[in-house]
């Protein structure tokens, strides 16, 4: 009789995803600019993983500042069958003393302040030509828009949770920040891949104190640190259970 093999699942190729880039700056703090935070803390998450995870392909959609539309940065997941997307960004809340960690995967926001954000984040397609058609209608202002999402709830979602998890324990526990936890929102990015993904935002911009952090390379490295740290927890974790 014959023996059914089960195929193996591996996490071989992640590509991370600066946030931002070009002529679309992100969020600000008084100085920092979020496309040059998210892009330090990529770069040396893939690092981390490069030195320290042999056999493992990381890919950048951008290593310099440069501008790259929401359905491009999907495209080069899609295109290269990543097994992991890593897209990281930074948040700002002028006028409010919020603060800590966050980490989003696909899905329809609980509450306003996630709907807030996934509407900024998605409002770059505003740019892109033909962003109608690009985007099969959707309207980053709409609230109608986003049922769409509902209808195509990810495949994904329970990998991208385990590792938004392992994300925010590392950056509570190891890197001793303010977790706010993981959460759930509409952002056009996630919604294009077709593997677990998950949307980070290292901290505010506007809050004074997260600046400096995140503008320093010792709170980059820690950030990254942590994310890396996540990444092969959750690469061993998926590659024992198959």
């Amino acid at each position: 009789s014959s023996t059914l093999v089960k195929p193996e699942f591996k996490v071989d190729v992640v590509v991370i995803d600066a946030g931002h880039g070009g002529k679309d700056p992100g969020t600000r703090g008084k100085k920092a600019l979020e496309k040059d935070v998210a892009l330090k803390i990529a770069l040396k998450v893939g690092n981390y993983i490069e030195k320290n995870v042999p056999g493992v392909k990381v890919i950048y959609t951008r290593k310099d500042d440069r501008y790259l539309a929401l359905d491009e940065r999907a495209e080069i997941a899609n295109k290269n069958k990543a097994d992991l997307f890593i897209c990281i960004h930074a948040n700002a809340l002028p006028g409010s003393k919020a603060h800590g960690t966050e980490t989003y995967v696909m899905g329809l926001h609980k509450d306003n302040s996630n709907f807030e954000l996934a509407k900024r984040e998605n409002s770059v397609i505003l740019m892109d030509e033909n962003y109608k058609e690009r985007y099969e209608g959707f309207d980053p202002n709409s609230p109608e828009s986003y049922i769409l999402f509902s209808l195509t709830q990810s495949a994904y979602q329970e990998s991208s949770l385990l590792f938004a998890k392992k994300v925010e324990d590392q950056f509570r526990i190891r890197a001793g920040r303010k977790s706010r936890g993981v959460k759930q929102a509409g952002f056009v990015v996630l919604w294009r891949t077709t593997m677990p993904s998950v949307l980070i935002e290292a901290g505010f911009l506007s809050d004074l104190s997260e600046e400096q952090f995140l503008s320093k390379d010792s709170g980059q490295e820690l950030i990254a640190s942590g994310i890396y740290r996540a990444f092969k927890e959750y690469k061993n974790e998926v590659e024992s259970i198959n």
